[in-house]
C-alpha cells in the first residue's frame, strides 16, 4: 500500500482520491479550502454518449476535428469510449443531473458537437453539482486532507540511474511556516492558469502551480502555447462565465448596429468552434472600438432563461441586467489550457513518482482547441484511469524532449496584475513576433521572491508565462487557438514537428537526506 498525496480538489482530484483510497492511503491537499476549484464554477455540462441517436465514432470525430490537427486520436478514443461509464458512475454517486419529464436524462447542445449529448445538472451548475457528490464520497473515506496547504514544490531524490523520482511535495502550511508532506506517489489535480490573463473566466487560485513545479523538477510540458479563449464572458469586472449552452439554445450575437455577424466569418455561426467565435468577437470589437458585442437571449424567454440557466440569469441580476428581455455585453476570456504536464493515457509522467490529471495534463485529447464540455469528461475518465494505474510497478514515461531557451535578464520586480495585462496584450487570441518578442524580453527582466504564498503563485505564473512565449513563438502557423497574423496559414508539416515538451534539468529541491524538520522551517525557501 502506497501513500500517495493528491494535489488539487477538482473533479480530477477528487475522483483520483475517491478511487486511489480503495487500495493505497491517501493525503489530500489543496491551497484553499477544499470545494474550491474551477470544477466549482463549470456550467455547461459533461459531454458523453449516453443517447441511441449518437456514436462514439461521432463523438470522436467531433473532438478530433476541434482538436484542428493536433489530438491523440488513442486518448481521444479512450475519452470518448470510457466517458458513458464515468458518467454512469458520477451518478451513483450522488450527481442529480437534470432531466426531463420522462424521467430521461435532459441534454443540451454546445458548439462543433452533431449531437445533443451534453448532460447537465442544476441548469448551468453541473461543476457545483459533481463538486458537492464527490466531496460527499471523499469525505466518508479515510483521506487525510490538508486545507490551505500550498504546495511550494516537489521534492525529489535521484534514483540509481541518475534521474529524479518525486517523493513528497514542499508546502507553506496554514501558519506561514514550511514543510515537507512525504508521499510514495504525488498526482497533481492542480488545475491550470488562467490567471496569466487579464481576462478570464477561471478563480483566483488558478495559478498553474502543479505545472510550474512539475517543470521545475524536469518533467516534460506539451503544448502550452494552446489556450482557449472563451467566447462569451460578461463584460464586467470579474468576467463570469456565459455558457456556450446559451449560444446551443438559440442565443446570437449581435454587434452594436445589431448585425448578426459570426455567419460572416464561419458558416456555422456562433455554434463554430470556440477559437473561430472568440477571435470573430474580438474582431468585432475592434471595429467598434473596443467596446463589447451583445448576446441576445431574448428571443429563449424569461421563464425558459431562469430554469435553464438560473446561475447566469442571478449573475445578470446583480449586475443590472435583465437577460430575458436585454441582451447583455460580453467578451473573450481566457478559460482553458490545452497544454500542461505531459502523460500518457494513465496519468503518467517523464518523472517517476509523479502523475497528472485534469486541466494540470496534456495527454494531447484536446490537440489545438478543447471541443465544449470535455474538459469535465477528460478529468473524470483519465483520472480514474490513472487512480487504476497507482497499483501498477511506477514508471515514468519516455518523451522526445527540446530544450526551450530563455535566457534570465534581471531581477526587477513586478505586480501580477502587470504580468496578466502584458500577457492579454501580447500573447492572447491573436499573435505576432514583434509582441512576442517583447513580452519575452519583459518577462526575462522580472523576478518573485518564493517565500510567501502569493511571491510562490507569482513565481509560477511568470515561469509558465515565459514557457507559452517561448513555444507561440516556436510554432510559425495558426492553428486552434494559437492564432499567428504574421503565419496565418495552418501548416500541416508543422503539425507535429514543432510539437515540444519543455524540459528544465535546472532548480534546487530538497534531497530525501537534506530535508529539515517541519518545526525548524520557517525561513527556509527551496527556490
Amino acid at each position: 500500500m502506497a501513500r500517495v498525496i493528491v494535489v488539487g480538489t477538482g473533479i480530477a482530484g477528487l475522483i483520483t482520491a475517491y478511487r486511489a483510497s480503495a487500495h493505497h492511503d491517501v493525503v489530500l491537499v489543496t491551497k484553499a479550502e477544499l470545494a474550491e476549484s474551477n470544477t466549482k464554477y463549470a456550467q455547461g455540462g459533461i459531454a458523453a454518449v449516453l443517447f441511441p441517436d449518437d456514436s462514439v465514432a461521432s463523438h470522436v470525430a467531433d473532438t478530433m476535428r476541434a482538436g484542428a490537427g493536433l489530438c491523440e486520436r488513442d486518448a481521444v478514443e479512450v475519452l470518448c469510449s470510457e466517458g458513458p461509464l464515468r458518467v454512469q458512475e458520477l451518478i451513483s454517486l450522488g450527481v442529480e443531473f437534470d432531466r426531463i419529464k420522462n424521467g430521461e436524462l435532459a441534454r443540451g447542445h454546445e458548439a462543433a458537437h452533431s449531437s445533443r449529448r451534453v448532460v447537465h445538472a442544476g441548469g448551468d451548475a453541473t461543476g457545483l453539482a459533481i463538486e458537492v457528490a464527490l466531496l460527499r464520497a471523499v469525505r466518508a473515506l479515510a483521506v487525510e486532507t490538508y486545507a490551505y496547504t500550498f504546495m511550494r514544490d516537489l521534492v525529489t531524490e535521484t534514483d540509481a540511474d541518475g534521474k529524479p523520482r518525486v517523493t513528497g511535495i514542499d508546502v507553506i502550511a496554514p501558519d506561514g511556516n514550511s514543510r515537507v508532506i512525504d508521499g510514495d506517489i504525488v498526482v497533481l489535480a492542480s488545475g491550470g492558469a488562467g490567471q496569466l490573463y487579464k481576462h478570464t473566466t477561471n478563480p483566483f487560485v488558478t495559478t498553474g502551480d502543479g505545472v510550474a513545479a512539475a517543470y521545475r523538477a524536469g518533467a516534460a510540458l506539451s503544448d502550452v502555447e494552446f489556450f482557449q479563449f472563451h467566447p462569451t464572458s460578461l463584460a464586467v469586472p470579474g468576467n463570469p462565465l456565459v455558457s456556450e449552452a446559451v449560444r446551443g439554445e438559440g442565443a446570437t450575437l449581435l454587434d452594436e448596429n445589431g448585425k448578426r455577424f459570426m455567419f460572416d466569418v464561419h458558416p456555422d455561426g456562433e455554434l463554430a468552434p470556440r477559437d473561430v467565435v472568440a477571435r470573430g468577437i474580438a474582431r468585432a470589437m475592434e471595429k467598434q472600438g473596443g467596446r463589447p458585442i451583445m448576446l441576445d437571449a431574448t428571443a429563449l424567454g424569461a421563464e425558459f432563461l431562469a430554469t435553464r440557466f438560473p446561475g447566469i440569469t442571478e449573475v445578470c441580476a446583480e449586475h443590472g441586467f435583465e437577460w430575458g428581455t436585454q441582451p447583455i455585453p460580453v467578451t473573450p476570456a481566457a478559460h482553458y489550457w490545452m497544454g500542461g504536464i505531459r502523460t500518457d493515457i494513465d496519468g503518467r509522467t517523464s518523472v517517476r513518482g509523479l502523475y497528472a490529471v485534469g486541466e494540470a495534463s496534456c495527454t494531447g485529447v484536446h490537440g489545438a482547441n478543447r471541443l465544449a464540455s470535455n474538459s469535465l469528461l477528460e478529468s473524470l475518465v483519465f483520472a480514474w484511469r490513472a487512480a487504476d494505474a497507482l497499483n501498477e510497478p511506477q514508471r515514468a514515461i519516455e518523451v522526445d524532449a527540446l530544450e526551450p531557451q530563455f535566457e534570465i535578464t534581471g531581477k526587477e520586480p513586478f505586480t501580477r496584475d502587470q504580468l496578466r495585462e502584458l500577457m492579454w496584450t501580447h500573447v492572447g487570441l491573436e499573435r505576432n513576433a514583434t509582441r512576442l518578442e517583447e513580452a519575452a524580453a519583459i518577462l526575462a527582466s522580472w523576478h518573485s521572491e518564493a517565500n510567501t504564498v502569493e511571491g510562490a503563485e507569482n513565481a509560477n505564473l511568470l515561469d509558465l508565462a515565459r514557457l507559452v512565449v517561448v513555444a507561440a513563438l516556436r510554432r510559425k502557423e495558426s492553428r486552434g487557438a494559437h492564432e499567428r497574423t504574421d503565419y496565418p496559414e495552418t501548416r500541416e508539416e508543422l503539425a507535429f514537428s514543432t510539437r515540444w515538451a519543455a524540459v528544465n534539468v535546472a532548480g534546487d529541491f530538497i534531497p530525501a537526506e537534506d530535508r529539515i524538520p517541519a518545526e525548524d522551517q520557517a525561513e527556509t525557501v527551496t527556490r
